[in-house]
């Protein structure tokens, strides 16, 4: 049987780029960020100031929240 790729991003640095570079940066958050950063929001109690934020500040967001979230475990 094949072997599956490693699809996690941290096994795949070359993948990663800064959301400052992103084309499609500027346009507004995806429903799956939105979503995602209500969970880590009621996981972590750090509120979203910001709901209309693009999807380069949801996913800078994102990393802030779980990152604070594998603090605290």
């Amino acid at each position: 049987m094949a072997q599956q790729p490693d699809l996690r991003p941290e096994e795949r640095p070359g993948l990663e780029k800064d959301p400052s570079d992103w084309v499609t940066g500027d346009e507004p958050m995806t429903g799956a960020q939105a979503s995602y950063l209500e969970t880590l929001s009621r996981r972590t109690g750090e509120p979203i100031d910001d709901p209309d934020l693009t999807k380069a500040e949801a996913s800078e967001k994102i990393d802030e929240l779980r990152s604070k979230q594998d603090s605290s475990r």
